[in-house]
């Protein structure tokens, strides 16, 4: 049961935990058979990373607060997998050259969407790679078969479907990627334009717009996103409102 802990600023509760992005009008995209995580950049050699693999590491269970950019906070979620720093340590670090300073991380999913994370932030104990959520393997609309979770940045950080890690020693565009070029025109523009740590407790939505700010346009979308979210997963599995059944 979730507890009546103070929230970052400008976040509210809601029940379930609803997909939200640009991606609605579409189903997640299927995961292939021999599913693998690319991992590249930095001068080194490109390598893939196997479910079995990943699987294989020392695993966490850690329960969270998603909290969505729009303004909604899904409280008490309860992930599975393993620290995206013991995922470096054991299948990263020991590939790259002596010497090499590590800056930022590009996060890809099978749908085309990737996020971009400061170093700082990616290697903090709380960033999860998960493929479990409240005890049931990730399903499509929540990342299937594996995802990012960092807790303490808005959920657009968190790629969902992952399959691809690169690596980078000087700072990336910082432009986010959704699917379709259209799409990251409109959210370079107007409302993604993204802030470079994206935390949440110092409510960096935007890269130039004040967090207060940003809220006004997102507040009254989320209702309208919730129905349209709902919708979606009816029409795929079946609809639990009291469950987990979509996701940011």
């Amino acid at each position: 049961m979730s507890t009546a802990r103070a929230l970052p600023p400008g976040q509210r509760r809601i029940e379930g935990f609803p997909r939200f992005g640009t991606h609605l009008h579409r189903p997640p995209p299927p995961t292939p058979r021999d599913h693998h995580i690319e991992v590249m950049g930095a001068d080194m050699d490109a390598f893939v990373v196997p479910l079995p693999t990943f699987r294989a590491l020392p695993r966490v269970s850690r329960t969270r607060d998603f909290h969505c950019v729009g303004g909604w906070t899904a409280t008490d979620v309860h992930w599975e997998g393993v620290t995206f720093p013991t995922f470096y340590e054991h299948l990263i670090a020991p590939r790259l050259a002596t010497g090499t300073e590590i800056t930022h991380f590009t996060f890809g999913g099978l749908d085309g969407y990737r996020s971009v994370v400061c170093a700082e932030d990616v290697m903090d104990d709380d960033v999860l790679l998960v493929d479990v959520l409240d005890g049931e393997p990730l399903s499509p609309d929540h990342g299937a078969p594996l995802r990012l979770v960092s807790p303490k940045q808005y959920g657009f950080i968190s790629t969902k479907h992952l399959s691809l890690i690169e690596l980078h020693t000087v700072e990336p565009d910082f432009d986010f990627g959704a699917a379709s070029s259209l799409a990251r025109l409109g959210l370079r523009l107007i409302m993604f334009r993204r802030h470079p740590r994206s935390r949440v407790w110092l409510e960096e939505r935007h890269g130039y717009l004040p967090g207060p700010v940003v809220r006004l346009f997102y507040r009254p979308l989320i209702p309208l996103i919730r129905r349209v979210s709902a919708t979606r997963s009816l029409s795929r599995a079946g609809f639990d409102g009291g469950s987990h059944s979509t996701e940011g």
